[in-house]
C-alpha cells in the first residue's frame, strides 16, 4: 500500500548513456549522466491481506516523485549511480492529509563482471550494491499517506542481460534487501498478534525480481517489463485498520518502457514508461506513470 523499497525498479534504463541498477547498460569510461524522473502513481482499491477492497476514508491515493538520479563511469566497467527522490502524497477523500518532501538518498556501484562477444551478441553480467538512507526526519508511522519506510536499507543485485545483434535485447535481475529498524514517534504497537513496549520497528528482508524483453537501435527502444515483490516476513494489514511500516508488502508488475535519442540536442534522451498492478498483498492495485529527461556528457580530456 506503500512505496518500495527505494525507486530500484521505478526507473528501468534509457539507451545510449542513460542507466541504473537493474538494466543491462552502463556509462563509458569518464561519462557522466544526470537527469530528472517525474512519476505519478495511483489506486482507490487495495489489498488488505489478500481481500481486494476500496476505503472511502482515502477515496484515490496519488503519489508523485520528482527523482533526480547521476550515474558516472568510472573505469570501462565499474559505474557509480546516485538517486535522490522528493515524494508528494495525497488522498482524495477522509480527513488523513498528504505529505511531500525528502526521501532517501540510494548510492551504490555496478559492476561488469562478465562482458562476453559472442557470435550472435553481447553477453554481460552485472553485480551490484546499493545502501539508501532517508534524508529527511520525515514519520514512517503514515502509511498509506507517508512519503517513505524510513529504513536504512542495504541491497545486492546481479542482472544477467543480452543483446542480439539484430536489436532484440533481453534483461533479468534479482535484487535482495536488508532493511534495518525504523524508529516511530510512539511507544507502543502491535503486530505479528503482540504488542511492542518500545518505537523500534523491525523489518523483515525484501528480495525483488525483474525480467524485461524489447528491442533496441542506435536511437530508441521499446521492452516489456515484468516485475515482482515479496517481503521475508511481516504482517497482513488488520481488517479496517491502517498499514504498518512491517507488513508484509508483495507485488507481481506488469508494463512498458521506451526511450529515444533526440538528434537535435546531442546527448539528450527521454523515456517513458507505464506499469500496472496485476496481483499484490497490503498494497494498492496502483497504475504508474514516469518520464524522464536525461542529459550525458563526456568529461574526457580532449587533445589539443
Amino acid at each position: 500500500m506503500t512505496r518500495i523499497f527505494i525507486c530500484l525498479f521505478f526507473l528501468a534504463a534509457t539507451h545510449v548513456y542513460g542507466q541504473t541498477f537493474t538494466d543491462g547498460l552502463r556509462m563509458p569510461h569518464k561519462t557522466l549522466c544526470a537527469g530528472f524522473a517525474f512519476s505519478h502513481d495511483q489506486w482507490t482499491n487495495y489489498w488488505e491481506g489478500k481481500l481486494l477492497r476500496d476505503n472511502q476514508n482515502l477515496g484515490t491515493v496519488t503519489t508523485q516523485h520528482i527523482t533526480w538520479m547521476g550515474a558516472y563511469g568510472v573505469t570501462a566497467r565499474l559505474n557509480i549511480i546516485a538517486m535522490l527522490p522528493y515524494v508528494k502524497t495525497n488522498a482524495t477523500q477522509g480527513t488523513l492529509q498528504g505529505i511531500g518532501g525528502l526521501q532517501d538518498l540510494s548510492v551504490g556501484v555496478k559492476y561488469a563482471i562478465v562482458d562476453t562477444k559472442l557470435s550472435t551478441g553481447q553477453l554481460t553480467w552485472y553485480a551490484s550494491a546499493m545502501l539508501t538512507r532517508p534524508v529527511t526526519s520525515y514519520t514512517p508511522d503514515f502509511l498509506p499517506l507517508s512519503i517513505g519506510l524510513g529504513s536504512t536499507q542495504a541491497v545486492g543485485l546481479t542482472t544477467l542481460t543480452f543483446q542480439h545483434t539484430m536489436g532484440w535485447f533481453g534483461a533479468a535481475t534479482i535484487a535482495y534487501a536488508q532493511r534495518g529498524p525504523v524508529t516511530l514517534d510512539r511507544q507502543t504497537y502491535y503486530t505479528l498478534g503482540r504488542l511492542y513496549e518500545t518505537n523500534q520497528v523491525a523489518m523483515p528482508a525484501v528480495f525483488q525480481q525483474r525480467f524485461e524483453a524489447g528491442y533496441r537501435t542506435s536511437k530508441w527502444e521499446g521492452s516489456l517489463v515484468y516485475q515482482q515483490q515479496n517481503t521475508l516476513g511481516g504482517d497482513d494489514i488488520r481488517r479496517q485498520d491502517m498499514p504498518f511500516v512491517s507488513n508484509r508488502m508483495n507485488f507481481s508488475k506488469v508494463g512498458v518502457n521506451g526511450s529515444y535519442l533526440v538528434p537535435a540536442v546531442k546527448g539528450l534522451s527521454v523515456k517513458a514508461a507505464l506499469a500496472t498492478t496485476v496481483a499484490g498483498r497490503n498494497v494498492g492495485r496502483s497504475t504508474s506513470a514516469m518520464l524522464a529527461v536525461l542529459y550525458t556528457v563526456g568529461l574526457q580530456k580532449q587533445n589539443p
